[in-house]
């Protein structure tokens, strides 16, 4: 796999990291980066050898949004696939069977404060610091706050994105954007500790959890018990259920079948 803005690196452990590589720029977003991280999600997505995936940054930011400087003399319908070309990772992370882990230092911001989000799981620095900064310049992060609204909620959401303030990670860790905050430096560490223990789960299990997550939640409430409890029997039935059933009992370590 080559990319020109992202480094891909698949260790012996399941588990695979993706380095956003614009440092100079801050990993801000432009058209190489959005479709070399959409590409490489979806390559890792379908490689046996990797069951979760970490999305982190190089240099001093995690990603600092969209890269501006090719923002000007665009039409409407230029701007519109301008923008569906930023924001395509941020959807397409939901629909990876695997999970994401965002591992967050320095600033995210705007973009990447909407990356931070849509990622399934966060692990943010003492020191990081987020926010959907774009109403600073007079624009807004309408596109980010999507994710954003469904981590932390509505009222939170708004603020976020009318003020655009950048958070402490503490403060994002109350409000639910991040799940963990540790020292600066531990975040390499501990961010792939917490991924190689969710890459020693079933494969099965967990992108059937993940999968059924995002469907049943725009579902209605009594449609989504009906889903889940689909997607429940269908783990039921799988080679990875039993085994991890038999290997509880036996007092032992599942040998996972990933079928």
């Amino acid at each position: 796999m080559s990319y020109e803005s992202v480094i891909v690196e698949i260790g012996d452990d399941f588990v695979a990291e993706i380095t956003l590589n614009r440092p100079k720029n801050l990993n801000t977003f432009n058209y190489s980066l959005a479709t070399d991280l959409t590409r490489a999600l979806h390559e890792l997505d379908s490689d046996p050898k990797v069951r979760v995936i970490i999305i982190k940054g190089a240099g001093k930011a995690f990603c600092a949004g969209i890269d501006v400087s090719d923002f000007f003399n665009k039409s409407v319908m230029e701007y519109r696939n301008w923008i569906d070309c930023m924001e395509h990772p941020l959807v397409e992370i939901s629909r990876l069977n695997k999970p994401v882990i965002a591992q967050v230092h320095g600033v995210a911001a705007a973009n990447g404060a909407g990356l931070v989000a849509a990622a399934d799981l966060a692990v943010a620095s003492e020191s990081a610091r987020l926010g959907l900064t774009a109403i600073n310049v007079g624009l807004n992060c309408v596109g980010p706050v999507i994710p954003v609204t469904q981590s932390v909620g509505r009222k939170r959401a708004l603020e976020l994105l009318f003020y655009g303030d950048l958070i402490p990670a503490q403060e994002a860790l109350s409000m639910g954007l991040v799940n963990k905050v540790v020292p600066d430096a531990d975040l390499d560490k501990e961010t792939r500790k917490w991924s190689v223990i969710l890459a020693q789960k079933s494969p099965v299990a967990l992108q059937i959890a993940k999968k059924a997550f995002y469907t049943a939640a725009d579902l209605d409430y009594g449609k989504a018990f009906e889903y889940m409890n689909e997607a429940f029997a269908r783990l039921c039935a799988s080679e990875d259920a039993e085994e991890g059933i038999r290997a509880f009992k036996e007092k032992r370590s599942p040998i996972w079948k990933e079928k």
